[in-house]
């Protein structure tokens, strides 16, 4: 498949961002000339580069060169010196969903939307897809554990992509297939108010294709609703729905590493294994299961490449066992997140206790939801609170961890606002048979392995 011709020779500003890597994946593998800049150096460039990306660590305006088009995301500033000479030189400027929606012209697209369970609905959805040799397309908000990659060229008909509402941003998308999985306020700071966050969602599903299917959760009754709205096929999934066409989940039985859920499907019942833990990834396994359907995949083939879906990086992603404590990573920075992903560590961690090192994302957030945050790290038994990481925020006054620290209960809680005095605290905190989880958006991330670290140098003291 050819490259759009707008994009025939692109210029990607922040090209090492998880979308804007991914357009850039695509656009090589099709032939393409990419060049793009970032602030800092990434390991996605060794990639990239090694496929024939020009890239330049800091951004000057002479980074730009001529190309057809640059692509920008809504985090990049107006005042962002390669965006200023690409609009005093007339360069066209394209947004990254919208050079995602060039990438898509051709296929058959599913689209996988939702507050929350959208980054793993979608991998599942392409590993199951590939295990039934379809070969899709793909672009995901995170790295595939098989692969590695956050995005694909396929020779499959099909494209698979993550739809983000953060930014209203996949409004540019006309899917055939849509997954919602849920719908609960968020991204505030852009949105505004929770009305005209869950307003963006019924604009979304107008966009679907005449023709085409919307699968929403029916256990949401914010996404369940939208049902009510579509102008096309609708199939729901979960504990509550009892319409012909819906998969409704009889049961759920967790797993040493995982779990099984048996689904009532047209008819007949279906077990789905799932190799990744907690009972709402279950439900993101049954939506993929019900959109790979619709793509003309088999039942039992997606089933199967389900039960080998291997996760995704930043999704509970185990990061190593010093002795007999094991420490894993989350990216989970909603309180609906946190709170799943506690349940499903409740039951990995066996009879060892659940620590946790959590990093509030952004100053709006967790001003709007630091109750919730609270009462969803009480779960665990030890909580270490970081400071926020503003990522595209300044600081709001009044605003920091301790917002959310101080209204833990039932818990175990270390509010540390030095960075570097996490990794010793979290040491001393663990004891054999804990299972230790680094949870959040940010940078937080980069302390698991230092983590590791410190308790084997403790244990060889």
């Amino acid at each position: 498949m050819s490259v759009p011709r707008q994009l025939e020779r692109a210029h990607l500003i922040g090209i090492g961002g998880a979308g804007m890597s991914g357009i850039a994946r695509i656009l090589l593998a099709r032939g393409g000339r990419v060049s793009g800049s970032d602030a800092k150096d990434s390991r996605a460039f060794l990639t990239l580069r090694a496929q024939g990306a020009r890239i330049e660590i800091g951004q000057r305006a002479e980074n730009v060169g001529d190309p057809t088009a640059v692509v920008v995301s809504t985090a990049i500033k107006e005042s962002n010196p390669e965006l200023v000479a690409a609009r005093e030189r007339g360069i066209p400027v394209l947004h990254r969903a919208q050079a995602l929606a060039l990438l898509m012209e051709g296929h058959r697209v599913a689209c996988i939307a939702g507050t929350h369970g959208k980054t793993s609905t979608t991998s599942m959805l392409t590993v199951a897809l590939q295990h039934c040799r379809l070969d899709p397309s793909f672009a995901i908000g995170g790295d595939l554990n098989e692969s590695g990659a956050n995005a694909h060229h396929g020779e499959g008909g099909i494209f698979v992509a993550e739809a983000d509402e953060s930014d209203g941003s996949f409004l540019t998308y006309s899917p055939s297939v849509a997954v919602v999985t849920n719908v609960e306020p968020d991204h505030l700071d852009h949105h505004g108010t929770p009305e005209a966050y869950g307003a963006v969602f019924t604009e979304f599903v107008k966009r679907i294709q005449a023709g085409g299917l919307l699968i929403v959760c029916g256990d949401d009754p914010a996404a369940s609703a939208l049902g009510e709205q579509a102008g096309v096929r609708v199939r729901r999934y979960g504990r509550t729905v009892t319409g012909e066409h819906d998969a409704r989940v009889l049961d759920y039985e967790p797993t040493e590493t995982g779990g099984r859920v048996r689904i009532s499907l047209d008819g007949e019942e279906l077990v789905v294994p799932v190799a990744v833990p907690g009972e709402h990834m279950a439900l993101n396994a049954v939506a993929a299961l019900l959109a790979g359907i619709e793509l003309g995949a088999p039942a039992a083939g997606l089933a199967e490449g389900l039960g080998a879906f291997g996760g995704v990086r930043r999704r509970f992603e185990f990061k190593g066992r010093a002795g007999d404590v094991r420490v894993y990573d989350d990216y989970a920075h909603h309180p609906t997140e946190v709170a799943a992903q506690l349940r499903a560590v409740r039951h990995a961690a066996g009879t060892g206790r659940v620590v946790v090192v959590f990093q509030p994302h952004l100053y709006s957030r967790t001003r709007t939801f630091a109750a919730e945050f609270a009462e969803a790290l009480s779960l665990a038994d030890e909580v270490v609170v970081l400071d926020v990481y503003g990522a595209r925020e300044e600081p709001q006054p009044g605003v920091t961890g301790a917002l959310i620290a101080d209204r833990i209960s039932g818990a175990g809680v270390h509010y540390e606002t030095a960075f570097d005095r996490v990794v010793p605290l979290a040491a001393d905190l663990v004891k054999p048979g804990d299972l230790l989880v680094t949870m959040g958006a940010g940078d937080v991330t980069q302390l698991g392995p230092e983590i590791l670290g410190e308790l084997d140098r403790r244990a060889g003291a």
